[in-house]
């Protein structure tokens, strides 16, 4: 199966990492055959081969130099859209960064020209779900390709895969949860006595939080994700900006601790619920009591709760997923892929 890889950020590394130096480590990832026949990077050049990039040597060279090697005999610095246009593969793994303010965009773009060349696309970024799926969807159908992404939300967890697979015939009528790991990570730490920009740097440190974390902060990871479940499991038409949202900035450590000691917590809930045919979705803090459900997933942890027609509510619950977990979403959509293409 021969791929080409958009972004190689840490997730990209770590997929590569599993792949070639990991690989006896996973043994049930022994039929899995990929090809990448180029690596794209926004800023950090491009790794180009028909034959298939070596995995191990790119992540040397990004070790050793911080981006590609110019002198490399494979070295180029084609574009990603030029090349989801004009090379030859037949998945786009997509795992450029989330953009809200552009809409989704330039990782739409790569979307959709692989989708319209018939080329199935596997991603890992929320941003083209978030505020292109139906559009991108109906192009998959039209072209008889497939459009995976099921690491956008709680990462590697089979939240898309449970919906299209197990919960055939029912209709979803709403989704809850927590679903952003920094934000949760940060109240946890806040109610353990840590000042918040404290709590942010530790969530930085261990790779939970991005070098800049205000998506987070302010909700808008949460928003996407929202948009993401409310456009897939409940054929809604939102994006992010069409979510009532706020996030945990606006909230002092001391209303955190307050809530501690009245046995409460805080924390950023995402919700989407059917009302009169509409869909209405949002995020915010919510005050909690301690025998809920949600006020069990601390630190990175995430759950999220499925209502529908036909079945009582059932809850994914994820603890302190990783870069691995992440790394599996993509995996398993490479597996998904390569059994349907057999």
């Amino acid at each position: 199966m021969k791929v080409l890889i958009i972004g190689f950020g840490n997730l990209g590394q770590k997929i590569a990492s599993i792949l070639s130096r990991e690989r006896e480590c996973f043994p049930a990832l022994g039929d899995l055959e990929v090809i990448p026949a180029g690596i794209i990077t926004r800023s950090r050049g491009a790794l180009i081969d028909p034959q298939g990039v070596d995995l191990a040597a790119s992540l040397s060279m990004m070790e050793r130099y911080g981006k590609f090697d110019a002198g490399s005999t494979f070295y180029s610095e084609t574009g990603a859209l030029e090349a989801a246009q004009s090379f030859e593969y037949d998945v786009l793994v997509e795992m450029s960064t989330l953009s809200i303010e552009n809409h989704g965009e330039p990782a739409v773009s790569h979307i959709r020209a692989a989708l319209e060349r018939g080329k199935h696309v596997v991603s890992a970024n929320k941003g083209p779900v978030a505020f292109r799926y139906s559009e991108l969807a109906e192009l998959a159908r039209e072209k008889g390709c497939r459009f995976l992404f099921e690491t956008v939300v709680m990462d590697g967890a089979p939240v898309f895969n449970l919906a299209r697979c197990t919960l055939k015939g029912c209709t979803v009528k709403g989704i809850e949860g927590i679903l952003n790991s920094t934000t949760n990570f940060v109240l946890t730490k806040i109610e353990q006595g840590f000042p918040m920009e404290e709590a942010v740097k530790e969530a930085q440190r261990l790779g939970i939080a991005e070098a800049e974390p205000s998506l987070d902060l302010e909700g808008w990871d949460a928003a996407a994700k929202t948009a993401v479940l409310a456009n897939v499991l409940m054929n809604a038409n939102i994006t992010p900006y069409q979510v009532n949202r706020s996030g945990i900035t606006g909230i002092t450590e001391e209303e955190i601790t307050s809530a501690r000691r009245r046995g409460r917590y805080l924390k950023l809930v995402c919700r989407a619920k059917t009302e009169n045919g509409n869909i209405k979705a949002s995020v915010g803090v919510e005050e909690l009591p301690e025998n809920h459900h949600f006020s069990a997933v601390s630190g990175s942890g995430s759950i999220l709760r499925i209502e529908t027609d036909l079945m009582s509510p059932i809850m994914v619950t994820q603890e302190a997923p990783d870069l691995y977990d992440t790394a599996y979403g993509v995996i398993d959509d490479l597996l998904t892929l390569q059994r349907s293409m057999s």
